[in-house]
């Protein structure tokens, strides 16, 4: 048995090791926003369903020397084609069709791979209740989940803050050949039982228990559908308000995992009369947050929430499929369903959703489904309470329940919208403009909202209409810049990020403003429904728009001699990790004049980004200003409170009275807080702990 255990347990490290590991590598190439996560999501659940596939067909068709045969020849194969790391060839030339290219990417670099060690749970545990008659397997799966949850857990704190990405990749595949030697131990095992077919056609023969029902096969794939789709609803949540980074990924996982170790373990570990009614009050927690979706709470209660109800779901989900386990003859068949579920769900979540849904309601549905499927499996069972004669009016109050829970989310879906004039959903996330004091022409203005933040607005009347608002006002760091560099002759800006097209507010005749914009419904927007862009134009200034990531556009022209680099590029609330990294303000500093500014808006409710901006600044022997406006123009319904950092060697520009007056002191920054570099970045050092708990002791404060 240990040696089948070892191998289980190695086999399920290596296969979510690998998850966070490659998707960290593309990260940059596509924009860095919560959807890649997605997509690679996707692509893991679809080869775990490939892997259980394989596993089923080995079983069911195979002899067992076959199987031994067929399994460690993939496994000689998938060696063969290491290392997994993607080439430069794979990198994006711009920004159309990301999905398909990640999956394509994904599937040509660690395709086979990863199939091979999806197959390693089902098919090692057949393999093991085959030679093992009698014993349950199921410990094994248990067993599986613990590698796979020590694995997540490593990444984030061991893995990536101590090893480069590519030491990584490498350590992977010297661990894969480790497994392909104790997958071949186990071979010889089983290899070695000659009475193998004898003894697992008497254990068939006399194993008890009636056929799988057509309800037991639809709740084998409901349940992990649910599931899943949580998983990837709840985690865009996160990603969408913080910041996309391997932590924020592997936390909704490893509890997702964490459900499926104990509901696996043992019967006893799971009880419906305490995880139903613990479950009905998150889900009215979650319900009031999605309601009062405008307040910015600090991130640790909302995050408790949102993952509590997660790990709740996922242990009702898992511990019913736990409960409807058929016997050993059909293990591979049911893990078979339960994957098929999940990539169901992925496949919903990732490619279905952005279709159907104008916003992100898929977690709306998925809340609705489960409590929805959790009402099913209790009247499906006999053994339930409410199925003793006395349960009518007990089901009266729990459809009630549930009917009111799903107008209350319909009817919270429908808010969100009331107040856009136009919605646009793509990869990038979703893009809503609203109007906003309709009903006042002085004060009627446009509003360009991704996600939870706005990212640009505009005045429609003719008096306002070209003034600069939001983060980009007179007072803000950036307006200073504009109001201060070259006033007297025509400058050239390169600004990472588009929004509505505000920036342009500040160009001049003769003025080049060059954009680097990734989401062609953002270019879209600030064409044709802002006018920041075309009054540009109208002014005399030069407006250019490149498509695809800022970075890998910057990274292949020719040195562009900028005056100004404006970095504002946010996903929601999130910066874009990889547009931050040292190697990143190279890339920028080689576009630069000697004595130009690279702008750095760094205004986030949840990270204080300044260290990393000043120790990046400090290594390229560069001076950072920082200009807090948050106090300047409150009474101004067209300006927010903005944080900036000017990064220059230009002294002369920094002593300017309309800079210096406003530039505030950073202080030193801490010396536990390094640059960002592509090969690591460490969010939980720059989050900003609120009061008390859960992030001050992950900061060890």
């Amino acid at each position: 048995m240990f040696a089948f255990s070892l191998t289980i347990f190695w086999g399920a490290c290596l296969l979510f090791l690998v998850q966070p590991l490659i998707a960290r590598f593309i990260l940059p190439w596509f924009g860095g926003g919560p959807a890649i996560w997605t997509t690679c999501m996707l692509f893991f659940q679809v080869l775990l369903l490939g892997g259980y596939a394989y596993a089923h067909f080995s079983i069911s068709r195979l002899k067992p020397r076959q199987q031994v045969i067929l399994h460690l020849s993939l496994l000689a194969i998938a060696v063969v084609l290491l290392p997994i790391t993607p080439g430069d060839q794979w990198k994006p030339t711009d920004g159309s069709q990301p999905a398909g290219h990640i999956l394509l990417l994904l599937l040509g670099c660690l395709g086979l791979p990863y199939l091979v060690l999806s197959a390693t749970g089902p098919l090692l545990q057949a393999w093991f209740s085959e030679s093992h008659p009698g014993v349950s397997p199921y410990r094994l799966y248990a067993l599986s989940n613990v590698g796979s949850l020590l694995a997540l857990v490593a990444y984030p704190f061991v893995v990536e803050p101590n090893l480069a990405r590519q030491l990584q990749a490498n350590y992977w595949s010297i661990g894969l050949v480790l497994y392909a030697g104790l997958a071949s131990w186990c071979g010889v095992i089983v290899w070695k039982r000659t009475q193998l077919t004898e003894v697992t056609q008497a254990a068939a023969a006399t194993e008890p228990g009636p056929p799988t029902t057509g309800t037991q096969a639809f709740l084998w794939f409901a349940l992990p559908a649910c599931g899943v789709m949580l998983l990837l609803s709840v985690t865009n949540k996160l990603c969408q308000d913080i910041a996309v980074v391997p932590f924020l990924w592997v936390l909704p996982l490893g509890l997702y995992l964490l459900s499926f170790i104990v509901s696996f373990d043992s019967p006893r570990w799971y009880r419906r009369w305490f995880w139903m009614p613990l479950l009905a009050a998150l889900l009215g927690g979650v319900l009031w947050k999605l309601y009062d979706a405008e307040s910015h709470p600090e991130i640790t209660g909302e995050a408790t929430l949102y993952l509590g109800m997660l790990f709740v779901a996922c242990m009702i989900c898992h511990g019913e499929v736990y409960r409807l386990r058929p016997g050993a003859k059909r293990l591979t068949g049911y893990y078979l369903s339960i994957s098929a579920g999940g990539a169901f769900g992925g496949l919903f979540v990732a490619i279905g959703a952005p279709l159907i849904f104008p916003d992100y309601f898929e977690l709306h549905l998925a809340l609705y489904l489960t409590a929805a499927l959790i009402l099913l499996v209790l009247r499906l069972d006999q053994g339930s309470p409410l199925q003793r004669g006395h349960g009518r009016w007990g089901w009266a109050v729990l459809l009630i329940g549930l009917l009111s829970f799903g107008a209350t989310l319909w009817k919270i879906a429908g808010n969100s919208l009331k107040d856009s004039s136009i919605v646009t959903r793509g990869f990038y996330g979703v893009l809503r403009v609203n109007t906003v004091n309709g009903d006042d022409p002085a004060s009627k203005h446009l509003t360009l909202q991704h996600g939870a933040t706005i990212h640009g607005l505009q005045y429609t009347g003719e008096l306002k209409r070209k003034m600069a608002t939001s983060y980009y006002s007179e007072t803000s760091g950036v307006g200073r810049l504009l109001r201060t560099l070259h006033p007297d002759h025509p400058r050239r800006v390169g600004a990472v990020g588009l929004g509505a097209g505000t920036l342009a507010a500040w160009s001049q005749p003769g003025d080049t403003f060059r954009f680097y914009e990734i989401n062609d419904d953002v270019a879209k927007l600030a064409n044709h429904t802002f006018s920041y862009l075309s009054d540009a134009r109208a002014g005399g200034a030069k407006v250019e728009l490149v498509m695809g990531d800022a970075r890998l556009s910057m990274e292949r022209e020719k040195d562009q001699q900028y005056d100004v680099i404006i970095l504002d590029a946010f996903s929601s609330d999130a910066i874009p990790v990889h547009l931050l990294t040292l190697e990143a303000f190279q890339t920028y500093q080689r576009q630069l004049r000697p004595d130009g500014v690279i702008a750095v808006h760094v205004s986030n409710r949840y990270l204080d980004l300044r260290p990393i901006v000043y120790r990046a600044a400090e290594r390229m022997k560069f001076r950072a200003a920082n200009i807090d406006d948050n106090d300047a123009n409150a009474d101004d319904d067209g300006v927010y409170t903005s944080d900036w950092i000017l990064v220059t060697r230009n002294e002369v520009l920094l002593s300017q009275k309309l800079i210096a007056s406003a530039t505030t002191e950073h202080g030193s920054t801490p010396d536990n807080i390094q640059p960002w570099t592509d090969e690591r970045s460490d969010l939980m050092r720059i989050m900003i702990a609120a009061e008390g708990s859960f992030l001050n002791w992950l900061q060890g404060k």
